[in-house]
């Protein structure tokens, strides 16, 4: 590709093109054969963040060995043994900025074309609770119907969201968005006994998708109470499994984050204290902040087996021993993923930078530039079709080599709720 323009819409934002630039898919020669684009989804991504609006396509080449600007087409073909792959970029005559901005953002991506190591983490993506949750909101829209309404995100994650959303699920906040005698699912996070009462009084048909290990922290929460305990639950301010868990006992319950919220922790009884935590919390941090309480208590009392659960703990123990090998870890999950989060915070604890990527396309050029060895793995509630998308992108850079590290393997399966088997 020969110039590279300065003119783009990166400190713009607020500028649009005049036209939707077209990000090749494939780069089709003049004898009719296909150059593969497996990239096009980063620079589709790159352009997004300058503002411009990208869509996907074919392109026709005139010259497919070269990688010069022939009118309003952009390309770059790269080396690959065995394959042909490249890049390229359309825009009509009208659209000033969007052609400034297709050759910055290709300029930009190009130098992140190399030869790298995938490091795959394993287990990753769903797990036995996201994957029955998910099953009760399908199955209950095949028995009874759209829409079936679901109380908060039935799980983290925006791409699980948006599927259900289209057969016919509708998500809402509050109870009271729901049309009386309608059916709610309520979501893997689990709900208060608060809620569970108001779906009764509205008549709501209940279907139950809490995760069965949200639902034994509740059970201890009930049982550390009436022990007479003061119940200390170690999770995030505002975390949906939280408010559920602390509904439960609330009189009983006290909230830290920290082991600097322990020392400033006060209970009616030292010496009747206990223990509970989030499901989806970091175990060495939390490990800190139960020793934080132990020393403080020293009659603590905990569960019988850790409530941190089992996706939690092995994905994070797949993460961290690939994690110092690689150059750059990527984390699929969205932003309101508390697993997924403290997969980055943990990358970041073994000296790696580390990002949490909704999709593909949010992955930038400058990450990959010096990243010869990218482990990958993605947060329980990710579906797994996203980890693969991050490969073939990574693909149409240069050749991959993907090497899946196992830390353990899961063959635990939840039973779905009655009323939907």
């Amino acid at each position: 590709m020969s110039g590279t323009g300065s003119n783009d819409n990166t400190n713009h934002p607020d500028r649009q093109p005049h036209e939707t630039v077209t990000v090749a898919v494939e780069l089709i020669d003049p004898v009719g054969s296909s150059i593969e684009c497996p990239a096009a989804p980063l620079l589709a991504g790159e352009l997004t963040r300058r503002g411009v609006p990208a869509g996907l396509g074919s392109l026709h080449l005139t010259d497919p060995a070269s990688e010069e600007i022939g009118g309003s087409v952009m390309t770059a073909l790269l080396p690959a043994p065995g394959r042909r792959i490249g890049l390229g970029v359309a825009t009509g005559s009208g659209g000033h900025d969007g052609s400034c901005a297709a050759r910055a953002a290709l300029a930009d991506l190009l130098p992140a074309a190399r030869p790298r190591t995938v490091l795959l983490a394993a287990p990753r993506s769903f797990c036995a609770g996201v994957e029955r949750a998910i099953e009760v909101v399908e199955r209950a829209l095949e028995q009874w119907g759209a829409p079936i309404y679901v109380r908060k995100q039935i799980v983290h994650n925006t791409h699980v969201v948006a599927d259900l959303e289209m057969r016919g699920a509708v998500f809402v906040e509050d109870l009271a968005e729901i049309p009386d005698g309608a059916t709610v699912v309520f979501s893997a996070h689990g709900v208060s006994p608060q809620v569970r009462a108001e779906a009764d009084r509205r008549g709501l048909r209940v279907v139950d998708a809490t995760c069965p290990l949200v639902t034994k922290v509740h059970t201890e929460a009930r049982r550390f109470a009436g022990r007479g305990d003061t119940v200390v639950l170690i999770g995030h301010d505002g975390h949906e499994e939280v408010e559920g868990t602390m509904g439960e006992v609330p009189e009983r319950t006290v909230l830290v984050e920290s082991a600097d919220d322990v020392a400033a922790l006060e209970v009616p009884d030292p010496e009747r204290v206990s223990y509970l935590t989030q499901t989806t919390l970091a175990v060495d941090e939390t490990e800190e902040v139960i020793g934080a309480l132990r020393e403080r208590f020293p009659a603590l009392r905990g569960p019988t087996s850790d409530d941190i659960c089992y996706a939690t703990t092995n994905r994070q123990d797949a993460l961290g021993a690939i994690a110092e090998e690689s150059d750059l870890v990527l984390v699929v999950g969205s932003d309101n993923s508390s697993n997924s989060l403290r997969l980055v915070e943990l990358a970041g604890r073994h000296g790696t930078p580390a990002h949490l990527i909704d999709a593909v396309g949010d992955i930038r050029p400058e990450w990959l530039r010096d990243a010869g060895v990218v482990g990958l793995t993605a947060g329980a509630s990710a579906p797994p079709r996203l980890v693969e998308d991050v490969i073939a992108a990574l693909s149409g850079l240069g050749p991959v080599t993907v090497t899946e590290r196992e830390a353990a393997r899961e063959t635990l399966q939840f039973q779905l709720p009655p009323a939907v088997r």
